[in-house]
């Protein structure tokens, strides 16, 4: 996976937003496919137009921070992208850091908020509390 640092440079070397699209795109198709049998009701995320599954696991490191790793899949070119860039924020993160990063922030670094269609907006909206909810069950059972 690619890491988030690598994202937003390769985001500011970018000028022109159609060069932009095309990465997001570019990183969702590099994104491992979920298996079919972990696109489930369970995994989906409500919220989305398109269809987005989120899996997450949980561990403990070795100092005892509970962290979240996570996997992702969509049916849409971008959103895809978008998964994948949200995952390279959030994966393997401690659930204390997860509920500290401004994810917002991070797409409005990218510039990328305001290139979203609402409808994309809403769903990564839906993508971001949900990991947010993850991450608070997770320390909650810890």
């Amino acid at each position: 996976m690619t890491k988030i640092d690598d994202i937003i440079d390769n985001f500011e070397f970018l000028d022109d937003w159609e060069d932009r699209y095309r990465y997001v795109i570019e990183l969702g198709r590099e994104m491992p496919n979920l298996p079919a049998d972990a696109c489930t009701e369970a995994n989906k995320v409500q919220g989305c137009v398109s269809q987005v599954w989120l899996v997450s696991s949980v561990e403990k490191d070795a100092d005892g921070n509970v962290r979240l790793s996570y996997l992702g899949d969509s049916d849409a070119f971008i959103v895809r992208g978008l998964v994948a860039i949200l995952l390279a924020m959030v994966s393997g993160k401690t659930a204390q850091e997860i509920l500290d990063l401004d994810v917002e922030a991070g797409f409005a670094q990218m510039g990328l908020r305001e290139h979203l269609t609402p409808q994309r907006s809403n769903g990564l909206t839906s993508m971001v509390n949900r990991i947010r909810r993850d991450a608070e069950a997770a320390l909650a059972a810890a």
